[in-house]
């Protein structure tokens, strides 16, 4: 098969990981900066041209696309679809996860549990919405922020208010959320192909710090999911139409909580984790389901 890994960052681990997955299953591989991709909208021939070069004859693609170059990611995404092209995450998946309000709406429309929110603009009533989700302590998130930047704990009603109204002051979108506070600082990150969680980790912050995040001095190890929190992932990556994901979960009194599904989930920490090669099970679920004739979503109805 020829197989093209979309990144902008060659040098990033699970770029690297990608490439020498699909190469050691002994496949063609080619490394492309979507970035750098120009387009011809065509009804009978849609084209794609990188380096001057035309981008034909490809079997499957592997998006990796930033959060900070969404549009244009999920636009030559999508321009490989109109090629019909098997992607293993759609156009219309990565731009339903990457928007954390609509990914949210979907999984509650689809039942899966999440931790109370609110959304808010340029709303007055901050008392109201503050209570609407519970009181204090809660996290308020910027709506665009990504790995922790712009979440803020509020463990009173006066921080939570000023901090809401500065967000509302810099024309930000919010998300209000209940805070969890028997989850301890820590989280599930479990990484789902196709219809399995084939790994899955427990992050926890560092000293003093609520978010798990490993970019901000977490830890992880690997840990066992119970058959719900199994369940709930699968059930999260399918509502957003990802045959790829990370799905992050929080352990509450009242069973696992969605926080967030991530549709271009990093390598290294789980793989060092768990000692598990998730990039070869990438590509080994590329393999078999490519044949099977599916090229589009897995979920058009949102």
């Amino acid at each position: 098969m020829k197989f093209a890994v979309l990144s902008q960052r060659p040098e990033l681990y699970s770029t690297q990981r990608m490439v020498e997955a699909v190469r050691s299953r002994g496949h063609e591989c080619h490394l492309i900066d979507y970035r750098r991709c120009y387009m011809k909208i065509a009804t009978h021939r849609p084209t794609i041209t990188y380096d001057g070069q035309l981008l034909e004859g490809f079997d499957a693609v592997i998006p990796r696309i930033s959060a900070a170059h969404s549009s244009y990611g999920t636009a030559v995404v999508r321009q490989f679809e109109m090629m019909n092209v098997y992607c293993v995450n759609g156009s219309q998946a990565i731009a339903r996860a990457r928007d954390k309000l609509r990914s949210m709406q979907i999984l509650a429309k689809k039942g899966i549990g999440l931790p109370l929110t609110g959304y808010a603009h340029t709303t007055l009533d901050v008392d109201g919405l503050v209570e609407m989700v519970g009181g204090a302590p809660l996290v308020i998130k910027l709506l665009e922020g990504t790995q922790g930047i712009g979440v803020v704990l509020t463990e009173t009603h006066n921080a939570a208010t000023s901090v809401i109204e500065a967000f509302r002051g810099l024309d930000a979108n919010i998300l209000v959320q209940e805070f969890i506070a028997e989850a301890k600082g820590s989280d599930l990150r479990c990484f789902v192909v196709g219809d399995k969680v084939v790994a899955s980790m427990m992050r926890k912050g560092a000293p003093g710090e609520f978010r798990s995040n490993l970019h901000r001095g977490g830890s992880a190890e690997a840990i066992k999911l119970t058959p719900e929190e199994r369940s709930t992932a699968v059930r999260a990556a399918k509502a957003m139409g990802l045959r790829v994901g990370g799905v992050d979960i929080l352990r509450s009194n009242h069973g696992p909580l969605v926080m967030e599904v991530n549709s271009s989930p990093g390598l290294e920490g789980i793989e060092k984790a768990t000692s598990k090669d998730v990039a070869e099970a990438i590509v080994k679920f590329i393999e078999k389901d490519s044949e099977s004739g599916r090229r589009g979503d897995r979920n058009l109805n949102h």
